[in-house]
């Protein structure tokens, strides 16, 4: 496996784990629960963020702010098309091309430059950290939450194999 395909088997692991998660707070009463309000703020942001950071790699303006409002279905939609476009993305580079930096301003309008295979891994870690912040917000609540972790997702044949 060359490092373009673990990306891409990185990547599938976080559009699931993404509707995972969804799906654990749709069962815990969605927007009706006034215990989800944290939940969709944090799930709000994961995808936010996803898209923020797909626009940088491709160099579009930023359509999105990185803490938008929390809404259930909105995130339902989001999460999946946002998993076919990083895919989409990453079948456009090879592992020569994660090496290569790339220059973007973030939400701050601060200007930075980071190896594209530095923002990937940024994506993925940020997204887990989230997702585990919701994870304890719900268990904190009396809430069962998603179970993400990557080996589950793996032995399960849950995560896209064909990498």
């Amino acid at each position: 496996m060359n490092l373009a395909d673990y990306l891409r088997r990185q990547f599938s692991y976080d559009e699931w784990a993404n509707k995972e998660v969804l799906a654990a707070i749709r069962a815990a009463g969605g927007a009706s629960s006034p215990a989800n309000h944290r939940s969709l703020q944090l799930m709000s942001h994961i995808l936010a963020t996803e898209l923020v950071w797909l626009e940088r790699l491709k160099q579009l303006p930023q359509s999105v702010p990185v803490w938008p409002e929390p809404d259930l279905a909105q995130c339902e939609a989001e999460a999946a098309t946002l998993g076919g476009l990083w895919l989409e993305f990453l079948d456009l580079i090879t592992a020569g091309d994660v090496s290569q930096s790339i220059s973007y301003k973030n939400s701050k309008g601060e200007e930075w430059t980071s190896a594209i295979v530095d923002v990937l891994t940024h994506v993925i870690l940020h997204s887990a950290y989230h997702r585990g912040q919701i994870a304890t917000h719900m268990r904190a609540h009396g809430q069962t939450p998603a179970y993400t972790d990557f080996i589950h997702g793996v032995r399960q044949g849950l995560v896209n194999m064909n990498w």
